[in-house]
């Protein structure tokens, strides 16, 4: 029986996947990437021709029966999403309890993902901090910030650059304006940029600056 690679690929700067990355992809008889296209990229960069297959959040829950079919027949795989850890806000976990649930075997490689470094570069607490990735868009988004408005340990959101505004407003509105804020956006690529201060002064801040590409915000916890 084969095994599941979960392999990490740059969130930007393509000298960031590791040489581990790259002899796993080399080496495996199928890549499931999210979006084919954005990893085709990567893989001619690297000189790799292993085959890939589409796996993304909209067809995962159809294809996971034939993965497991297929590392079961003894067909080596890794998964990659289109940057940063797979699974992490990205397709990934479904797959990987299909996995343990028919004992095959996983194994997760360290690489890059975009929310620790913007929480290291935060300069807010990070001996404890709580991931949220992105916000529900409408339904229940009230609800969430309500409960978000007391926690005390760092919080770390994933956000579009056009809702960014947005989210900052009602950050400003459940948190209170003077709460502190780290925006970090573009993490290893040549326009990265780490915006600081309180969460009015980082909404004013975008507001006449339009914000574009990834974006991780960070938040401090109630003090």
């Amino acid at each position: 029986m084969s095994k599941l690679y979960l392999v990490p690929t740059p969130i930007g700067n393509l000298k960031d996947i590791t040489f581990r990355a790259i002899e796993v992809l080399k080496a495996v008889d199928l890549i499931l990437a999210e979006d084919t296209r954005t990893s085709g990229k990567l893989l001619k960069h690297f000189e790799i021709t292993t085959h890939m297959q589409s796996h993304h959040m909209h067809n995962e829950h159809k294809t996971v029966d034939n993965i497991i079919q297929k590392l079961k027949g003894g067909t080596s795989i890794a998964l990659i999403s289109d940057a940063g850890t797979p699974a992490i806000s990205d397709p990934g976990f479904l797959l990987s309890r299909a996995c343990i649930e028919n004992n095959i075997e996983i194994e997760c490689l360290p690489g890059a993902t975009a929310f620790v470094p913007a929480l290291v570069n935060s300069g807010l607490p990070n001996d404890k901090f709580v991931f949220e990735g992105f916000l529900p868009v409408k339904k229940g988004r009230q609800t969430r910030l309500l409960l978000l408005a007391e926690e005390t340990r760092t919080m770390i959101f994933y956000e579009s650059p056009h809702k960014l505004v947005k989210t900052l407003g009602h950050f400003c509105e459940y948190f209170g304006e003077d709460r502190p804020v780290s925006v970090s956006r573009e993490l290893t690529k040549l326009y990265e940029e780490t915006v600081r201060g309180t969460a009015r002064e980082v909404l004013d801040y975008y507001t006449k600056k339009l914000p574009k590409g990834e974006i991780v915000v960070v938040v401090g916890g109630k003090k």
